[in-house]
């Protein structure tokens, strides 16, 4: 196990490499098509969930097929939600890696990790192994969770064909419905309300996880 955070620097800092890394590398015109994806979906940094709501409660399978249930955790203290799209994300793979680096300060502030992904069972225990994760992956099916938090959307045309020549999201969700999660994360109070909440449109993004360990001293 790492017990000590990445000393790489800010999550930000290598998101940000890897994106210009992958730019330079890109077919001519993708990039356009993915910034176009998000615009168009940037309304849901308004509508999701945030600061002050209440968190809706859920149950959901783990990469082992357990039930896990968001009231029981919140039992033992703060929750901290947050969704990635699919092992197939490389930057939902950084962002993990990160997240588990912090895992034993996340543990000792008094908080519990749970990812959450569309992805089945036997995909999220993948990325788990792939990743050496000691926190929950949880299998939101059908994103039947994030819809409630209101981070759920539906590709466009275009970004369906670009994925699924790349990897198709139905092997990976068992649905056919071409939607994906925004990776979002919260840190859910034990009273079920969210303290924290980062909601970007942007996939290249995420929560910075000192920011997050900041947020569970504070509770």
């Amino acid at each position: 196990m790492n017990d000590q955070p990445i000393d790489t620097g800010l999550l930000a800092n290598e998101l940000a490499d890897f994106q210009q890394s992958w730019n330079a590398k890109a077919p001519e015109g993708l990039q356009d098509k993915f910034e176009n994806g998000i615009k168009e979906i940037k309304a849901l940094n308004d509508t999701a969930l945030t600061v002050g709501d209440s968190a809706p409660d859920f149950e959901l399978k783990n990469a082992l097929n357990q039930p896990v249930k968001l009231s029981a955790l919140l039992q033992g203290g703060p929750v901290v939600l947050t969704w990635y799209r699919g092992g197939w994300c490389p930057y939902c793979n950084i962002q993990l890696r990160y997240l588990q680096s912090y895992l034993p300060q996340f543990k000792a502030a008094g908080g519990t990790l749970v990812a959450l992904s569309p992805e089945l069972p036997d995909k999220s225990l993948d990325t788990t192994e792939k990743n050496n994760l000691e926190f929950e992956v949880l299998t939101d099916y059908n994103n039947e969770v994030a819809r409630q938090f209101r981070i759920a959307f539906t590709l466009n045309d275009e970004l369906i064909e670009i994925y699924n020549d790349f990897h198709k999201l139905e092997t990976y969700n068992g649905v056919a419905t071409n939607e994906l999660p925004v990776p979002a994360t919260y840190v859910i109070g034990t009273d079920g309300i969210i303290k924290y909440a980062f909601v970007n449109t942007d996939y290249r993004k995420r929560a910075e996880p000192a920011e997050i360990l900041e947020v569970l001293k504070n509770l």
